[in-house]
């Protein structure tokens, strides 16, 4: 087995925590896999998996390594992608990362459109509020909500999107409902961390023309959206996000909107991939495809 094989059977184990499935998967023995992997530890001179009876799991320098054949991999499929005629049907592995309520509800219910459409490529889908280091951790392209904040990658617009602020009924019903948003300081707000990003305790709406921030108190910081919803959902306080999140919970009545007659800003949603001389085909058609289905959901 050559070096390359070796470092893809090696991606292939950690990603599935087997050797027998990696095995599987590229049609080979598990004892020919076992021993491919011993001897690159061999060579490399270190211990890249740790193996027990019940699962596999790489040790740090394992997993410098498997960031660093990632790349790699993907470098090398790029390259002999510029040589054959696949740019219109690419092959191969596709990472993205996006946020959870997006891939559940906009571009997860029209995926069999991208596969019928791209049957070649296998897609491995990240979801979380944690964000990712696009090129340590070898992922191809990411969606973002925000401003983008990494001048390393280059970022694509994909939408606008509309944003609510809303609380539960019982909050409201206790406290009463803002009439103005100079009334929101009396309230309180469900804040919110991402990362190394500092808390949001902010409410923004649009006055006279302009963007503004409102403060409000709070007791309660989350780190992720579906705590940021459901903390509201119990009466916590306030929350701003896209209106798409939390729609189903207006028509229902469990949320209700706050000072509905005033305009809220916009979040930015981008899409994001690491700068390289070449965009990847297989980047390159599921931001054509993602880009259609976010302008047909959001027109």
């Amino acid at each position: 087995m050559d070096r390359f094989d070796a470092m893809t059977l090696f991606v292939r184990i950690v990603e599935s925590g087997s050797f027998t499935k990696a095995a599987n998967g590229l049609g080979i023995p598990r004892a020919s896999a076992t021993l491919a992997i011993q001897q690159m530890e061999k060579r490399l001179g270190v211990r890249l998996l740790e193996r027990t009876t019940r699962q596999v799991r790489t040790t740090p320098e394992g997993r410098a390594f498997h960031e660093r054949c990632v790349q790699l991999l993907t470098e090398l499929e790029d390259a002999e992608a510029t040589l054959r005629p696949v740019a219109d049907n690419p092959a191969g592995v596709l990472r993205v990362e996006m946020h959870g309520a997006q891939a559940r509800q906009i571009v997860l219910p029209r995926i069999q459109e991208f596969h019928h459409r791209y049957p070649r490529l296998n897609l491995i889908l990240t979801s979380g509020d944690r964000r990712v280091d696009l090129v340590g951790e070898g992922i191809d392209c990411a969606l973002r909500s925000g401003a983008p904040e990494d001048s390393s990658l280059i970022a694509r617009k994909l939408a606008d999107l509309p944003q609510v602020i809303c609380a539960s009924p019982e909050y409201l019903a206790q406290v009463g409902h803002p009439s103005h948003p100079n009334e929101l300081h009396k309230h309180q707000v469900v804040s919110f961390f991402s990362g190394n990003n500092a808390v949001d305790s902010t409410l923004d709406l649009i006055v006279d023309g302009q963007p503004q921030s409102f403060a409000a108190k709070g007791w309660i910081t989350v780190n992720d959206a579906s705590s940021y919803v459901e903390s509201a959902r119990q009466g916590c306080g306030m929350i701003q996000l896209p209106r798409f999140h939390v729609e189903s919970l207006l028509e229902s009545g469990e949320l209700v909107e706050v000072l509905p007659e005033w305009p809220k800003p916009s979040m930015p949603l981008h899409a994001v991939y690491p700068q390289r001389r070449q965009l990847s085909p297989r980047v390159r058609v599921f931001l054509e495809w993602v880009t259609l289905v976010y302008a047909e959901y959001f027109g």
